[in-house]
Parts: C-alpha cells; structure tokens; sequence
C-alpha cells in the first residue's frame, strides 16, 4: 500500500514578495508584481516589463563568497529551499540522510552565467571564461546545491520539462515517499530567465505580451484581450514529508498530497493541443493516481499564461475532464498578478493552492475584464473569494507538450 505524503515546509521567492505572509497577503489583495525591468537597459527591446527582482540580495542566507559561485536561479532556490525548512522544523541532523533527498526543476537554469561567460568569451578570449562556468549554469546546480546545504543523501535530481518542470519535479518527489525510498523531500522549482537572450528569444517567437505601456496590466489569463504571457523570475520550494514521520515529530502539516499526473502532448514544440487533450490526461491521471472523483475537486489553480491558444485549450481540457462539474469549479491564475516563473511557477502555484486551502479563500485573477466565449468558466475575476475548499489541483503545462497535474487537499482522518 502507498504511503501517505504531506507538506510540512513551504518557502519562496516572487516579485510580490519572499515571506509567505507577505506574498499571500498582496495575491489577496489583487496586487501585481509585474513592472518595468530593472536588471538591464530594455531601451530598445520589443518587451520592456516582466516580473524581477530587481534589488535581489542573499547575503542573510549565503556568504558572498558562496553567492559568486551561484548563478542567480541556484541562489533563489537556496533561499526559498531555506525558508522551506525553517518551516517545517526539521532538523536533518537528527535524520537519516539516505532517506532524504532533493528533487527541483528548471526550465533552463543558468541563463544569466551563460550569457556573460559568452559575452566574455567573444570580448577577453577564451582564458576569461571562469572555471565556475559548467557548475553554475547547469540545470542541476539547485539541487546539487540543496543537498549539499542539508546533508541530503537520497535521491539528487533535477527535471527539465519548462514549464511542467517544478510540477513534474514535485510529482517525482511524491512517488519517492510514497514507495518508501525516502521519508522526506526539498522539491519544487527555481528560475531566472530573464536575461536579455531569455526575453528577446520569447518576444521574438511571439510569445509574450507587448503591453509596455500598462505592465501591470499585461498578464490578463482567460480574458479575451489576452497577448501573451508575461515574464517572471524567483522560486518556490516545498518540503514534502511522509505522513507518520511528519505525526511522530509533530510536524504542522499544510497539506496532503493526493495525486499526480503527466502526460505529453505528442504534437508541436511550442504550441499547446487546441482540444487540450494532453492536458486533460495529466488531470485525469491525477485524479485517479489519488482514487479520486472529478467531483471531489473545489479549486484549479490553472497554467493560466494569459496565451490566446493555451487559455483555451486548458479551459477545454477543464470541461472534457470534469464534466458538469466544471460549472461549479473556482479557477484562477495567479500568474495575472505575478507572471509566468517558467519552471519555477509550478512550485509557487502550489504553494498558494496550499495556502489557499488552508485560509478557505480562492486566490483572484486580476485584469479580467472582457469574457472570451472560448473560456467560460468561473475564473474568480479580480477578488478573491472565501469558499469551502477540500481538495484542489495545481497544473502546469510546458514548451514540448510537457503536462503535469498535481491535487492536494486537508488531511484526511485515517489510513
């Protein structure tokens, strides 16, 4: 029989904010972390806005020393993976470290440090580029980085599936202690794609909003002025714990973890499956990995990119997977207030589904103004909303026809 999983420890790091308290508070209040762009000079770009850090600093967390050999994506996942076990009060002194472990995910990693070692490559010459270069910028720098911090000797891994990446990462987290290989798991998502390459690639291919004269306005998911998504950086980092150890240390326990699904598309690199058909299998995946009936879901934290085709496909996805039931579902984005983290987003969505549950409060879509007959569903336009919540799912849909779904709910009495 599967054991049960937790979440005893959750920490982030947003343009809304890096405390919980704070980050929630500004989601309920409708408030937009998206801005113009300070970490470089934008002047002449197509797309001027996005959701920095623009004053980002470590240094209570990691030694400036530490800091020059991390690229900016490992720091921001040190810093939320911190918080996470601040949070949960585990001690993984007094644990068995083969039994904890660390699985993260990125959708491109160091994209800052590959652009300035090449920078430096094309202007000083090949003997500049730093002997950092390889371990900053790969993929698995956060996770590595984690265990290395705590001692963690299970399983060590990163996923790569864009935007699927940290749901994917935290689905692999929950098998592991549900199949009784670890007890615990540091698992989510960090990302740091805004860089001058990361923006232009995206603005080139269409994908982003132009909307340089009303950022905070830009991301709009499911309304029908919708041009495309905005973009995001920071991390969110969970500590996803098996539920007797969690009981037996007196853990607070946040949430339990139901069910997990994925799928892949099969179709286009970059475009979604207009019927949503990928989409629909995640969800449906998970419902039944957790035993679980369409009806048993109160809230969707959709993807919700503000994209003309993704909104759509997933509203449709949605409506073939829950049936009638979708008409009493609350959905909502709340990449409309902070954008789109890229691989990073699916940790810090669960992270306000989870809060979510635990304040009985739907979380708004803000900037929904003018309804798209092809999204018609009840998307919690601009206010949050208190609601009986028991159960809610997270989804994340990625470039590559990546899909993951993941359902989390109140702990259950019994086994």
């Amino acid at each position: 029989m599967n054991r049960r999983v937790v979440v005893t420890g959750l920490g982030t790091v947003t343009s809304l904010g890096c405390q919980l308290e704070e980050l929630w508070q500004r989601i309920l209040d409708g408030e937009s972390g998206i801005h113009n762009l300070t970490l470089f000079d934008t002047s002449n770009y197509k797309v001027r806005f996005g959701g920095d850090l623009g004053g980002w600093s470590p240094d209570k967390y990691i030694s400036p020393k530490e800091v020059k050999r991390l690229d900016r994506f490992s720091q921001f996942a040190l810093v939320a993976g911190a918080d996470a076990v601040s949070d949960s009060g585990l001690d993984f002194s007094a644990e068995d470290p083969y039994r904890c472990g660390v699985i993260t995910g990125s959708g491109v990693g160091g994209l800052h440090e590959m652009e300035e070692q090449t920078e430096r490559l094309l202007t000083k010459g090949p003997d500049k580029v730093s002997a950092f270069t390889i371990p900053k910028l790969m993929v698995n720098a956060a996770s590595g980085h984690l265990s290395i911090q705590y001692g963690l000797k299970g399983p060590n891994a990163a996923v790569a599936t864009a935007c699927a990446s940290a749901t994917n990462a935290m689905g692999d987290a929950f098998r592991e202690i549900q199949q009784n290989r670890t007890d615990v798991m540091v698992t989510g998502g960090s990302e740091a794609a805004l860089t001058p390459m990361g923006i232009c690639g995206f603005a080139n291919m269409r994908a982003l909003s132009m909307r340089n004269e009303d950022p905070p306005r830009a991301s709009r998911p499911f309304d029908a002025d919708r041009d495309g998504f905005v973009m995001s950086e920071g991390a969110g980092i969970l500590v996803f714990e098996e539920y007797e150890h969690a009981r037996r240390r007196g853990a607070k326990i946040y949430a339990e973890v139901l069910g997990y699904g994925a799928s892949g598309d099969a179709g286009h690199i970059t475009q979604p499956d207009e019927a949503g058909l990928g989409a629909a299998k995640a969800m449906s995946n998970a419902l039944q990995d957790g035993g679980l009936n369409p009806d048993d879901i109160d809230y969707i934290n959709a993807h919700g990119t503000s994209t003309p085709l993704g909104d759509a496909a997933e509203t449709a996805a949605i409506k073939s997977v829950f049936g009638n039931h979708a008409r009493q579902l609350s959905v909502s984005s709340t990449k409309s207030q902070l954008g789109h983290l890229l691989g990073a987003s699916g940790g810090v969505e669960l992270v306000l589904t989870i809060l979510a549950l635990t304040d009985q409060v739907v979380p708004p879509t803000i900037n929904y103004e003018t309804p798209d007959p092809k999204c018609d569903l009840d998307y919690t336009p601009n206010q949050p909303r208190p609601r009986q919540l028991r159960m809610a799912m997270s989804n994340s849909f990625g470039f590559g026809g990546h899909n993951g779904s993941i359902v989390v709910g109140q702990l259950r009495n019994g086994s």
